[in-house]
């Protein structure tokens, strides 16, 4: 589908989302689209996104296909992304929502090679050793805003700092 090649190399999704806890940027799902709609237009294609919730061995999923068409040909690629209805700090809708989006970004990506290798969900350990994150600590502030924003939980900062119950409680203001 020449019309496909032709998007796949003009496209151009700059990385306009800012992570402050992680201090990284990234492109979301939207950001993808935007910069999307004007090249569909004008090779006269278009592009259909549509979710499944899916279930395997008791792991429920959101699977997004994401289809491009001229009228004449498509092609699909599809990606996945699971759902923890736990996650706290979020509802059922939000964690819904948020593995929408990320599997919709994925199938996006598959479809129009947009390259994330070098994007923190795959690669960033945020340094090997695990400090102890405290209110006097240099990147409080960001976790408590990124935690505040849902841009990362409380599960994630985890992962890379040491939090004491009290600290813990203390960054989240009882979200």
């Amino acid at each position: 589908m020449k019309a496909l090649i032709n998007i796949q190399s003009e496209l151009k999704a700059p990385k306009n989302q800012f992570n402050s806890f992680g201090k990284y940027k990234y492109r979301s799902c939207e950001d993808i689209l935007e910069a999307l709609k004007p090249l569909l237009k004008i090779h006269e294609c278009t592009l259909t996104i549509h979710d499944e919730v899916k279930e395997c061995g008791g792991l429920v999923f959101i699977e997004a296909t994401a289809s491009i068409s001229n009228g004449e040909e498509s092609r699909t690629v599809t990606a996945q992304a699971g759902i923890d209805v736990t996650r706290k700090g979020m509802d059922a809708a939000q964690c819904f929502g948020a593995s929408s989006s990320y599997a919709r970004k994925y199938a996006l990506n598959g479809l129009f090679l947009i390259d994330d290798t070098k994007d923190p969900d795959g690669s960033n350990d945020h340094g090997a050793t695990k400090q102890e994150l405290t209110p006097k600590h240099p990147k409080w502030n960001g976790a408590k805003e990124s935690i505040k924003k849902k841009e990362v939980t409380i599960e994630q900062v985890k992962k890379v700092y040491i939090l004491t119950l009290e600290n813990e409680k203390l960054l989240t203001n009882g979200i």
